[in-house]
């Protein structure tokens, strides 16, 4: 797009799943199939219940209001935000509004987009309750409770953004940091990661950092997976486009719509004039308490290596290349399993072929995630470690990889099966045994017809069963030949 520039912003909601309860109740966090039994009271808004704020939930809000440069505030506050929705039983959601200051704001995050740096300004961030949940059938809707009350983080950015694509590596480089951070599992599946979306367009010509030149801002509501994300905004964008193109676009008023996954359009839910009067006030139930600064620095003390730090870890330490630590870090759980791999001893570089090529190659085509995946570091050492001692060709390594995971059998079992043999005094022995019987072909071979050398390793191979050492006979065969 040359013409026109996008400019795009995202509210981005991750539930903390990393707490055992819920932010203002007892009650278990954790993803369940079985609807409303991780439920207590405070959760459905019984009279005479009182919310308790879950100090952990706080913690883990202030690490990401670090970790993305913003400033946190002296006093901690909730609010409640007054709207009705079937799914929030108390009439309001226990919220931050920008007035007193949430956990963060004024930050930025930086992150890796078509091989550069792309920058991104952080408005705020703030923690919440999570609504219930509805279930649509065909004639009745149900509330699964069971989400009421999740701890959750949105994380509002500026329109910083200009393209779908961007948009998508914006919002991974997040998940990330939530993941890398044990802040939360951040998984899409579950429902943990929803993002609303807003777009405009303006005249490339103008200067972007002037709000009058900005178009008119639509807003889609609650798009559940990057996929969606990438297509509402590409779909908004030609949208506008065509509006312009057509001169209808300064009809279009501020909006709200929802992207429909169906027909892969975006739908009219709202107009949008005004912001909508959410009576915002201070929750009267949870009195202010200020955040002693000792316990910042814990907590930015705390911070683990995140996944941009790993990546330049691989490249500059273990020597990998761009294209494997970036294949590596892209999902934490994954780049665990290759530094497990690596801190017991099995060579980098070997490791990060085996997890980038073979390993992932096996999750996707299984659908699971690598805490599913029969074989351990250890279990991938003793491949690595036969590979190493010339005990097992390349080719049989794979073999047994592949073996131990249709099996789900240890991959000792199979390289005692097809173990090499690597012994110089044996496969000398074997090779002077077979030169003994091929005297004509010998001649032949000194006769200048070079091309017999493959037929006697192929007579070694035939005679081992395909367990000599490939490298190993040919060094012992071109010894014996020359004599």
């Amino acid at each position: 797009m040359t013409k026109y520039l996008a400019k795009i912003g995202l509210e981005m909601h991750c539930e903390i799943s990393k707490t055992k309860s819920k932010v203002f109740s007892s009650a278990k966090n954790s993803f369940s199939g079985s609807p409303n039994s991780n439920v207590r009271p405070v959760d459905m808004a019984f009279p005479g219940t009182l919310p308790v704020v879950n100090k952990e939930a706080v913690r883990l809000s202030l690490m990401a209001s670090m970790i993305l440069h913003c400033t946190q505030p002296e006093y901690m506050y909730f609010e409640r935000k007054n709207y009705y929705y079937p799914d929030l039983p108390k009439g309001y959601q226990i919220t931050q509004n920008t007035k007193p200051i949430p956990v963060g704001t004024d930050g930025y995050v930086e992150f890796e987009y078509n091989g550069e740096l792309h920058k991104v300004r952080i408005n705020n961030i703030h923690l919440e309750e999570d609504t219930a949940s509805l279930d649509h059938y065909y004639s009745t809707s149900n509330i699964d409770y069971n989400r009421a009350g999740i701890p959750l983080l949105e994380l509002v950015t500026e329109p910083d953004l200009h393209s779908a694509d961007e948009a998508v590596a914006f919002l991974e480089h997040m998940r990330s940091i939530y993941q890398y951070a044990n802040i939360s599992d951040a998984d899409s599946k579950k429902g943990q990661i929803r993002c609303d979306v807003n777009v405009s367009i303006m005249d490339a010509s103008l200067d972007e950092n002037n709000p009058d030149n900005w178009g008119t801002k639509v807003e889609m509501k609650n798009v559940n997976s990057f996929g969606g994300v990438r297509d509402a905004i590409n779909y908004e964008i030609n949208r506008q486009i065509e509006l312009k193109e057509t001169g209808k676009y300064a009809e279009m008023e501020q909006q709200t719509r929802r992207w429909d996954e169906e027909s892969g359009t975006t739908k009219f839910m709202r107009s949008k004039v005004d912001e909508i009067d959410y009576k915002y006030f201070v929750e009267p139930n949870i009195p202010k308490f200020k955040i002693d600064p000792e316990w910042l620095k814990e907590i930015k003390n705390s911070i683990p290596m995140l996944a941009l730090d790993r990546k330049n870890k691989y490249i500059n330490e273990l020597g990998l290349s761009n294209y494997d630590a970036t294949v590596l870090v892209k999902e934490k759980a994954i780049s665990d399993y290759f530094e497990e791999c690596v801190n017991i001893g099995i060579d980098p570089k070997r490791a990060a072929n085996w997890v980038t090529v073979n390993i992932i190659s096996e999750l996707n085509k299984d659908s699971i995630s690598i805490d599913e995946f029969y074989l351990r570091p250890k279990e991938l050492k003793l491949i690595t470690d036969a590979l190493e001692s010339n005990k097992i060709s390349s080719k049989q390594a794979k073999e047994i990889f592949t073996k131990s995971l249709e099996e789900k059998k240890s991959p000792q079992e199979f390289i005692n099966a097809n173990s090499q043999i690597s012994d110089t005094q044996e496969l000398t022995t074997i090779i002077k045994n077979i030169l003994a019987t091929h005297q004509e072909q010998i001649a032949d071979y000194h006769n200048g017809h070079t091309n017999l050398f493959d037929y006697f390793v192929g007579q070694v191979m035939k005679e081992t069963k395909g367990k000599a050492n490939p490298v190993m006979t040919k060094e012992i065969l071109k010894q014996e030949l020359d004599k």
